[in-house]
């Protein structure tokens, strides 16, 4: 057991979860996402999370899930965007393979939208997304072995740029 063969970090809407499944079909390894981790652990959804028991109890579910993973599993790994946060994980990712899935606001608009269940970007999700990078960018790019840009890019080219970028070869 080496680990995960690739972890992938990024802001909600970088397609973080869609990446990941291209990833593990194409190196035929397993995937997981530690947001389903903690939805499953919880049982309910991130928003109700959030809602009923507050973020630092969402985010103590979330560091637990990410050292889990990190620990039991060897396959293609989808960090939720705020797990950088903690600075317990990002010492668990130094020397992993890394890759911050980046995009720019008006991507983060149009992926995201306004509607979608979001907890930290409900109220002016604009300013919301804008400050949230703002203070989780370098936080992405520290745990980085790499950085690929989301934008105009299908889930497969961004899954070529990753392997890339890694060095890895398909299965």
């Amino acid at each position: 057991m080496t680990g995960p063969v690739v972890v992938l970090v990024g802001p909600p809407g970088a397609g973080k979860s869609t990446v990941a499944a291209v990833l593990a079909a194409r190196l035929q390894v397993a995937l997981r996402d530690t947001d389903d981790d903690v939805v499953r652990q919880a049982g309910k959804e991130i928003p109700e999370i959030f809602f009923d028991d507050g973020e630092p109890h969402f985010r103590a579910l979330e560091r637990a899930a990410v050292a889990a993973a990190l620990a039991e599993h060897d396959g293609v790994l989808s960090l939720g965007g705020g797990a950088v946060l903690a600075e317990e994980t990002r010492a668990l990712l130094a020397g992993l393979p890394v890759v911050f899935l980046d995009m720019s606001l008006a991507s983060a608009v149009r992926r995201v939208g306004l509607d979608a269940p979001r907890p930290l970007l409900t109220v002016n999700p604009r300013k919301q997304w804008r400050e949230l990078m703002e203070k989780r960018r370098p936080l992405y790019t520290e745990v980085a072995r790499a950085v690929v840009g989301t934008d105009e890019r299908t889930p497969e080219e961004v899954a070529q740029a990753v392997l890339d970028a890694l060095e890895l070869k398909q299965a």
